[in-house]
Protein backbone atom coordinates (compact mmCIF):
# COMPACT_ATOMS: atom_id res chain seq x y z
CA UNK A 1 0.00 0.00 0.00
CA UNK A 2 1.22 3.18 -0.93
CA UNK A 3 0.00 6.99 -0.02
CA UNK A 4 1.06 9.66 -1.84
CA UNK A 5 0.10 13.08 -2.57
CA UNK A 6 -0.20 14.91 -5.79
CA UNK A 7 -0.93 12.57 -8.90
CA UNK A 8 -1.83 15.02 -11.43
CA UNK A 9 -4.75 16.04 -9.48
CA UNK A 10 -3.15 19.15 -7.91
CA UNK A 11 0.09 19.20 -6.06
CA UNK A 12 -0.37 19.19 -2.11
CA UNK A 13 -4.01 19.51 -2.64
CA UNK A 14 -5.06 15.98 -2.39
CA UNK A 15 -3.97 12.40 -0.76
CA UNK A 16 -4.02 9.34 -3.50
CA UNK A 17 -3.69 5.66 -2.56
CA UNK A 18 -1.91 3.23 -4.42
CA UNK A 19 -0.48 -0.26 -4.05
CA UNK A 20 2.82 -1.92 -4.73
CA UNK A 21 2.91 -5.67 -6.58
CA UNK A 22 5.87 -7.79 -5.61
CA UNK A 23 7.04 -9.54 -9.33
CA UNK A 24 9.46 -12.57 -7.88
CA UNK A 25 8.92 -14.21 -10.82
CA UNK A 26 6.95 -16.79 -9.83
CA UNK A 27 3.66 -18.13 -11.73
CA UNK A 28 1.19 -16.54 -9.12
CA UNK A 29 2.71 -13.34 -9.86
CA UNK A 30 2.54 -13.52 -13.42
CA UNK A 31 -1.28 -14.18 -12.71
CA UNK A 32 -1.87 -11.31 -10.69
CA UNK A 33 0.38 -9.00 -13.07
CA UNK A 34 -1.94 -10.00 -16.30
CA UNK A 35 -5.06 -9.26 -14.23
CA UNK A 36 -3.64 -6.31 -12.40
CA UNK A 37 -2.78 -5.13 -16.23
CA UNK A 38 -6.06 -6.23 -18.12
CA UNK A 39 -8.63 -4.94 -15.48
CA UNK A 40 -6.03 -1.38 -14.96
CA UNK A 41 -6.07 -1.10 -18.82
CA UNK A 42 -10.36 -1.22 -19.23
CA UNK A 43 -10.73 0.68 -16.22
CA UNK A 44 -9.09 3.52 -17.81
CA UNK A 45 -10.34 3.05 -21.68
CA UNK A 46 -13.56 2.83 -19.54
CA UNK A 47 -13.48 5.90 -17.74
CA UNK A 48 -12.63 7.84 -20.97
CA UNK A 49 -15.70 5.96 -22.51
CA UNK A 50 -18.01 7.09 -20.27
CA UNK A 51 -16.60 10.88 -20.80
CA UNK A 52 -17.69 10.24 -24.31
CA UNK A 53 -14.15 9.69 -25.74
CA UNK A 54 -15.05 8.71 -29.37
CA UNK A 55 -11.41 6.42 -29.37
CA UNK A 56 -11.70 4.73 -26.14
CA UNK A 57 -15.82 3.92 -26.67
CA UNK A 58 -14.49 2.25 -29.89
CA UNK A 59 -11.43 0.44 -27.90
CA UNK A 60 -13.82 -0.39 -25.20
CA UNK A 61 -16.05 -2.17 -28.05
CA UNK A 62 -13.12 -3.90 -29.50
CA UNK A 63 -12.12 -5.26 -26.23
CA UNK A 64 -15.25 -6.70 -25.23
CA UNK A 65 -15.71 -8.03 -28.62
CA UNK A 66 -12.57 -9.74 -27.65
CA UNK A 67 -12.93 -10.87 -24.05
CA UNK A 68 -16.61 -12.10 -23.86
CA UNK A 69 -16.95 -11.63 -19.91
CA UNK A 70 -16.20 -7.95 -20.12
CA UNK A 71 -19.00 -6.36 -19.99
CA UNK A 72 -18.61 -2.40 -19.92
CA UNK A 73 -21.78 0.34 -20.41
CA UNK A 74 -21.82 3.36 -23.05
CA UNK A 75 -22.74 6.48 -22.10
CA UNK A 76 -26.30 7.67 -23.61
CA UNK A 77 -24.89 10.71 -26.37
CA UNK A 78 -27.03 13.68 -26.79
CA UNK A 79 -28.10 14.78 -29.81
CA UNK A 80 -25.54 18.02 -30.28
CA UNK A 81 -28.31 20.35 -32.05
CA UNK A 82 -30.67 19.57 -29.16
CA UNK A 83 -27.98 20.71 -26.71
CA UNK A 84 -26.55 23.77 -28.40
CA UNK A 85 -30.00 25.10 -28.78
CA UNK A 86 -30.00 25.19 -24.93
CA UNK A 87 -26.55 27.28 -24.50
Amino acid sequence: MSIHNGGGVGWGEVINGGFGMLLDGSDDADRRLKSMLFWDVNNGISRRSWARNKGAMAAVKRAMSETPGLKVTFPNLADDDLVNRFF
